[in-house]
């Protein structure tokens, strides 16, 4: 059998971690990494390896966003301290204060548990003040991100769960966790968790939802590439740097479009969507000018984000086209 816990493939995993994180301080994240190894040995061979394999699964998920090395040392530690097998003062002594104060912050975020678990008929009012208590709670955003990270590895390895325990996460994860990346504008974790909560809060829908989009992907991605390459060269032809790519489907988001507009799959335009990235505010509008150029615009399917930014700096242009084949695209 192999497992993390077995030297070899645990040097292989921390190896493959720094690597992804080369602005780190390697000393330390192996330390943590080590003490991680040390704390879980007394716990017995199948828990030690389901910390490290959660660990790394978890500090990979951060050294993806570009986190710190206070924030990769938080990952590791995080559960040997709340399990009472690696003392806070060993952290604060060996890691530093930043660190150790990381690793509370994480503990104290697991408080969520003792709530009452927000499910279908919750008010959003009551899940919105636990939202602004849990943000309140830190002091610094690195242990929501942290948290977010945990709680998406979770999500992850809900499938094998009881079924009752699977719907309490996932509710958890809809009301409280998602919002939250969402609140910080991390997207590519708030996405993932949407998608894994509705995968076990509404399986049926959610598996009809992926076999509809899995029977067309082969041709949707046929289709993104030709209109990518059509619009890099037109946006080379017009002078300006961009870099273009096909947008990954995200199940929620589009079958929360098709309850709000009451249409079916066919008409939302989120299943064939392109990004344009340019440097320069200029460049977002003369980019919407090149694809409103080549393709017929959609009347009431633009959002400046610009004009009207959201949250998090966020800014950005939002259209639709009827694009190539006759078939809606968003841009």
């Amino acid at each position: 059998m192999v497992t993390l816990s077995d030297d070899k493939h645990a040097e292989e995993g921390l190896a493959g971690l720094l690597a992804m994180a080369p602005e780190c301080d390697a000393t330390l994240v192996a330390a943590a990494w080590h003490a991680l190894e040390e704390s879980t040995q007394e716990a017995g061979l199948e828990v030690a390896d389901d910390d490290l394999r959660d660990a790394l699964a978890v500090a990979r998920i951060l050294a993806d966003l570009h986190l710190d090395t206070e924030s990769l040392c938080a990952v590791l530690l995080h559960a040997p301290v709340a399990r009472g097998t690696l003392p806070s003062e060993a952290v604060r002594t060996t890691f530093g204060l930043a660190t150790a104060h990381l690793v509370d912050g994480v503990v104290r975020m697991d408080t969520i548990r003792d709530y009452a678990v927000l499910g279908d008929g919750a008010d959003e009012q009551n899940a919105e003040s636990l939202r602004k208590m849990l943000m309140a709670m830190v002091e610094d955003v690195r242990v929501v991100l942290v948290k977010l990270a945990v709680r998406l590895q979770a999500m992850r390895g809900l499938r094998d769960r009881p079924e009752a325990e699977r719907r309490q996460v996932a509710e958890e994860t809809r009301d409280i966790f998602a919002p939250l990346a969402n609140r910080l504008g991390i997207w590519q974790l708030k996405w993932e968790l949407e998608d894994l909560a509705f995968r076990y809060l509404e399986p049926d829908t959610y598996q009809q939802l992926a076999r509809a989009l899995d029977e067309r992907r082969v041709d949707r991605e046929r289709y993104l590439q030709a209109v990518t390459v059509t619009l890099e060269q037109e946006l080379q032809s017009q002078g300006l740097v961009a870099e273009v790519s096909s947008r990954s489907k995200h199940l929620h988001s589009i079958w929360r479009k098709m309850q709000r507009k009451g249409v079916g799959l066919d008409e939302i335009v989120d299943t064939r969507a392109v990004r344009i990235l340019v440097e320069e505010v200029a460049g977002c509008y003369a980019a919407l000018g090149v694809a409103h150029g080549l393709w017929q615009h959609m009347p009431r399917e633009f959002d400046d984000y610009i004009a009207n930014p959201k949250q998090h700096d966020y800014r950005s242009l939002h259209t639709a086209v009827i694009g190539p084949e006759g078939r809606t695209l968003e841009v």
